[in-house]
């Protein structure tokens, strides 16, 4: 929703239950319409700001923080605004109001599709400028002079002749007591302006991690809690069929045996009592309809249905003639495997069920989802749903589903008391929402030029939007599946492409770090690589021929093969292979240093990345995503892939579901383009585009193409 939109929803009533939440003060909608003087007591100027009168500054966050660095980003949106020191600003998660705190973009309350920045950048500044000029005023009150003459810096308002000065904590009551400021009287900063905005801040939970004062969901513990260790069916759609209940009472520090439609949770004083119970229990599943499906079903079945047509994305030019008249034609078919999250925290959440209100501890991407969920379950209205809102161990887009929610107030509502469920490593791995398995057909043609004339990209797969948001599907195109394949950057003079829902059997996708682009970069510039060996062209080189009417895309590429020294010789059985990407609003070129061992085993040695994604909030921050984001992909590039026997994931945990190891992460340099445009996102984008840029390189290394993933070391030996 926009500004306007999430003012003219909120009345009087509204605003004043979710001040009294705050703390009393002031309160002004983002629209700046009127103000509303409360009790004497903290600065309310809107819903993300408390000043205090010892001018303490609170920041009541609106996005959840994951690891991304967004609570250190969005402060610094409100600090550079309110004119103040960045490590004055104390954080707070914000409480459930989609009203008060909803995603402008997302239009929920929920964090996730590399869009925090984006989607607050300007809410966040206009409050923190907001602040600004109530308190300015206040300021100007006090001495009965024009505000014109006075100006806001660290926390205090100066007179422009420094004969007087005031901190911000010494006008909060006179800043209460003012009307809203007009749309006009708050003036938000030019860029050219910034001091805090673009600079390489340190993070402000880092503390609170290193000492342990920050906590995780995991971390909650209410008074009286028990420990739960749940099993779910290892089939989707299974059901316990027996329990010995009595062999996991016996366990010493057990209490309780609790079975739902489709899990078994053992209660205890501790885990190790639970795990111990759990076992004890020697559960026995109905597996139901799904207990038959394998891999091998799923991909024969969309190998099937990808020889059909699919809902059409794009098209522009006459992709026939192009490739009926060719000089040459490439044809490909792409597959990527379903992908875990494997985030660092388990799933878990702690539930007390009472009889008139449920409240949960609970890290989540999606507060809306998350109370709707227990409100659901329990029979409760939601505004009998609680949630203390936590910073998440890793989320990825798997926090986003709310399933561990679901099963643990289930188990909750046959307890007296709190109980915090856990998920194992294995059961979070084997109990997912998986990234889609995709199966791409390609087609291409060159002419005697080598200039690419057709372009044919079929895309088979799960369409998440389609579950979780149908209208979002536009005429059978989920719009998330073709991102990044139905506007690759390049220049083509013919391009069709379609989107083929296939849903599989027995398995539930969702949102990966980067769903769409996060395969669709992989297939695009896999093949854009395939037409330049085709043309017989360096790859770089090919690439600038089909960005000339795209400078945003070609500047990222010509930096990062500058800074990669591309064209410089290497090594027998290594190469460099490159990628560019539009996708999340941002622009990336990447690329990857790489060697093929004779036993084919793919060592990443230097990955580069140049990137424009905008005006830029956090520099260090972007250098973060840009390292944690390639390492993340790459971990799925080489060892990534969830496998189904018999209804069942085969994967259980880090050794058959391996992470990348310290010895094979490349050092990654990050180079930022200055940018005068709209911010983009940052947190998926290394992630999609290190799987081409590795592919690539393996092929110029050993001249062997790459085309379904993970890489199969076998195919790779000398």
């Amino acid at each position: 929703m926009s500004n306007s939109t999430l003012g003219s929803r909120l009345d009087r009533r509204q605003f004043l239950k979710a001040s009294a939440a705050m703390g009393s003060g002031l309160v002004v909608n983002l629209t700046l319409g009127p103000a509303f003087a409360l009790a004497a007591g903290d600065f309310v100027p809107n819903a993300f700001i408390r000043i205090n009168r010892e001018g303490a500054v609170t920041l009541v966050m609106p996005q959840v923080e994951m690891g991304q660095g967004i609570y250190t980003a969005q402060a610094m949106l409100l600090a550079e605004e309110l004119e103040v020191a960045l490590e004055a600003v104390k954080l707070e998660p914000a409480p459930v109001n989609e009203a008060l705190y909803g995603h402008p973009m997302l239009r929920r309350q929920m964090t996730g599709g590399s869009t925090s920045i984006r989607a607050f950048w300007t809410p966040l500044r206009i409050a923190g400028a907001t602040a600004r000029t109530l308190l300015v005023q206040a300021a100007a009150k006090e001495w009965n002079t024009d505000p014109a003459t006075c100006h806001a810096q660290d926390g205090f308002v100066f007179e422009y002749s420094g004969a007087r000065k005031l901190a911000y904590g010494q006008l909060v009551d006179t800043a209460a007591s003012l009307p809203a400021p007009s749309s006009d009287m708050v003036k938000l900063k030019d860029p050219r302006e910034f001091k805090l905005l673009g600079t390489p801040a340190k993070r402000l939970d880092t503390p609170g991690k290193v000492d342990g004062s920050l906590k995780y969901g995991i971390d909650a513990f209410p008074n009286g809690a028990k420990i739960a260790a749940i099993s779910i069916s290892p089939v989707l759609g299974g059901k316990p069929k027996s329990v010995d209940e009595q062999a996991a009472l016996q366990v010493k520090g057990v209490r309780q045996v609790v079975l739902t439609d489709s899990a078994v949770a053992v209660l205890a004083d501790h885990t190790a009592a639970a795990k111990k119970g759990l076992e004890a229990a020697a559960v026995e599943w109905d597996d139901g309809p799904n207990a038959q499906v394998s891999s091998a079903d799923i991909i024969r079945q969309l190998d099937q249905e990808s020889l059909e047509a699919g809902a059409v994305a794009r098209s522009e030019g006459d992709v026939a003639k192009g490739l009926d008249n060719a000089v040459a034609r490439v044809e490909a078919i792409y597959q990527l495997p379903f992908l875990s999250h494997a985030a660092m925290e388990p799933m878990n959440c702690t539930v007390h069920v009472r009889e008139d209100a449920c409240e949960l501890w609970v890290g989540t991407q999606n507060l809306s989802a998350a109370k709707q969920a227990a409100a659901t379950v329990t029979g409760l209205a939601p505004e009998r749903i609680i949630i203390n809102n936590h910073i998440v161990g890793g989320g990825f887009g798997r926090r986003l589903e709310v399933d561990g929610i679901t099963h643990a107030v289930k188990v909750a509502m046959q307890v007296k008391g709190p109980v915090k469920v856990i998920w194992s490593r294995e059961e979070d791995i084997q109990h997912g929402y998986y990234r889609p398995y995709y199966y791409d057909r390609m087609s291409g043609a060159i002419d005697a030029d080598g200039n690419p004339v057709a372009w044919k990209h079929r895309v088979s797969g799960s369409s998440i939007f389609a579950r979780i948001a149908p209208g979002a599907m536009q005429n059978g195109v989920d719009p998330d599946g073709v991102e990044g394949a139905a506007h690759p950057p390049y220049k083509l003079p013919a391009i069709h492409v379609e989107f083929k829902q296939v849903e599989p059997q027995g398995v539930l996708t969702s949102w990966w770090r980067g769903v769409g682009p996060s395969h669709n970069v992989f297939v695009v510039e896999s093949f854009i690589d395939e037409l330049a060996a085709a043309a017989k062209a360096d790859p770089v080189e090919y690439r600038k021929r089909l960005l000339t009417e795209n400078p945003r895309a070609l500047r990222v590429l010509d930096l990062a093969a500058e800074k990669a020294e591309w064209g410089k010789p290497v090594p027998s059985r290594r190469g460099r292979g490159v990628a560019v990407q539009f996708a999340f609003g941002t622009y990336l070129a990447m690329i990857a240093d790489a060697t093929v061992g004779a036993d084919g085993t793919v060592r990443v040695l230097r990955i580069i990345t140049a990137v424009d994604c905008g005006l830029t909030v956090n520099s260090d921050t972007i250098a973060a995503q840009m390292e944690g984001g390639a390492l993340y992909g790459l971990t799925a590039a080489l060892h990534g892939a969830i496998t189904l026997k018999d209804g069942r994931v085969e994967q259980s945990n880090f050794d058959n579901y391996q992470p990348l190891r310290i010895e094979e992460a490349p050092h990654v340099e990050t180079h930022i383009v200055p940018s005068a445009e709209p911010p983009g996102g940052i947190g998926e984008a290394a992630t999609s585009a290190v799987f081409p840029a590795v592919t690539n390189a393996i092929f110029a290394a050993v001249g062997k193409r790459v085309r379904t993933l993970p890489v199969n070391t076998d195919e790779l030996k000398a």
